[in-house]
């Protein structure tokens, strides 16, 4: 009989439909992307109205997800951060596992994850109350949304179009934060602005009645 990994185990279980226990609230496509404020891992305060007039882009991470360890184990999520904030977008990684749930970071544990892995976002919000999570109905890691210059959301769900842990699933994958940031920076609508989001359950707190 063969033994699957603890992170196997959460591997698997992450791609089976997500059905929490109350609706989640949930940003819309082309409607204001919902505000919000948080702090980052060096104490400092984010606000969305912070980056008005500018392309934004929010990623859900948890640092114990495997599908998050595809992306940044391999370089790749480094890359795309990397070239967008290159390009002016604004990077924001939220964390929204809460205390006692796994990936959840306090500010010390979110700047060491950052020098481990390399990040190149702007910045890593700590939303272990869940807020921003449940205001964008995220509901796994990674969970991506781009917010367009005049602050409203033009693309929603999976980082890409291969559900895997694997990283040699990402060979020849389409990118779908990269394309919606290439068809806004061209003043293009986005082409796919919308797909179904893969990974870990996003880890809310057991008080908000979320899985």
């Amino acid at each position: 009989m063969i033994t699957l990994s603890r992170r196997l185990v959460l591997a698997l279980g992450a791609v089976a439909p997500w059905v929490p226990r109350l609706a989640l609230a949930a940003a819309s496509l082309g409607e204001p992307a919902p505000a919000f404020q948080a702090t980052d891992e060096n104490g400092r305060s984010r606000a969305l109205s912070d980056f008005a007039g500018k392309l934004v882009v929010l990623e859900w991470t948890s640092s114990d997800c495997p599908y998050c360890g595809k992306h940044y184990g391999s370089g790749n999520m480094q890359a795309l951060q990397k070239q967008a904030v290159k390009d002016g977008v604004v990077w924001l990684t939220v964390s929204s596992s809460a205390p006692g749930r796994e990936g959840y970071f306090t500010p010390a544990i979110a700047r060491a994850w950052r020098r481990k892995v390399g990040s190149h976002a702007t910045a890593i919000l700590l939303d272990g109350d869940g807020k921003i999570g449940r205001a964008y109905g995220a509901r796994a890691t990674p969970h991506m949304f781009v917010i367009d210059r005049t602050g409203r959301v033009a693309y929603m769900g999976g980082i890409d179009d291969r559900p895997y842990v694997d990283p040699e699933s990402l060979k020849g994958a389409k990118n779908y934060v990269t394309l919606a940031l290439a068809d806004l920076k061209a003043g293009r609508p986005v082409a796919e602005p919308v797909s179904a989001p893969y990974g870990c359950s996003v880890r809310y707190g057991s008080a908000t009645g979320f899985q």
